[in-house]
């Protein structure tokens, strides 16, 4: 019975190792067109969300409304490409805080309810995302490889940027 439980946990081990690229994907691509969506509706409607911001007490609606719009469709973006991850995540968490501070704190009856909510569970995606990264199929992963076989062919980063602005460049 023993060797079984053994072998069974090595075959889950093995198969969870093969599939580690599904939760960075699946994280980044759910999240990200959640943002994308929202972003752009935002922006559709940017009247009604300037409104809406100014019955909650948010300071200059008219430029908080926007800016926040923008923020949630690029960073949304940039989490669906896998680009920039760590960096697109943190001020989408900002907005996240912001928005269970400002539309949601007097809703809230305790801890239990805020960890059921859509915003507090973005942010703990995004809190994984900005500490784990954006998984092996990613423009970052892409970038990181990119550089590291620049660098084991003995190039560092500032000659393979000169070499890519020169053959822009021609």
């Amino acid at each position: 019975m023993f060797d079984r439980l053994v072998a069974l946990h090595a075959w889950i081990h093995f198969l969870s190792q093969r599939l580690a690229w599904l939760p960075p994907l699946l994280a980044r691509v759910s999240v990200g067109l959640v943002f994308v969506s929202t972003g752009w509706g935002k922006l559709q409607n940017l009247e009604q969300v300037i409104d809406f911001f100014r019955s909650l007490g948010i300071p200059a609606p008219e430029l908080q409304a926007p800016f926040v719009a923008a923020t949630e469709l690029s960073c949304g973006l940039l989490l669906v490409l896998g680009l920039g991850t760590r960096f697109a995540a943190a001020p989408l968490v900002v907005t996240m805080l912001v928005a269970i501070r400002t539309a949601l704190w007097g809703e809230l009856d305790g801890a239990i309810d805020l960890f059921g909510r859509e915003e507090y569970l973005f942010i703990a995606l995004l809190v994984w995302l900005e500490v784990a990264g954006a998984g092996p199929i990613s423009l970052d992963s892409v970038i990181v490889r990119f550089l590291a076989a620049h660098r084991a062919a003995g190039h560092d980063a500032k000659s393979v940027a000169s070499a890519h602005r020169e053959a822009l460049i021609s």
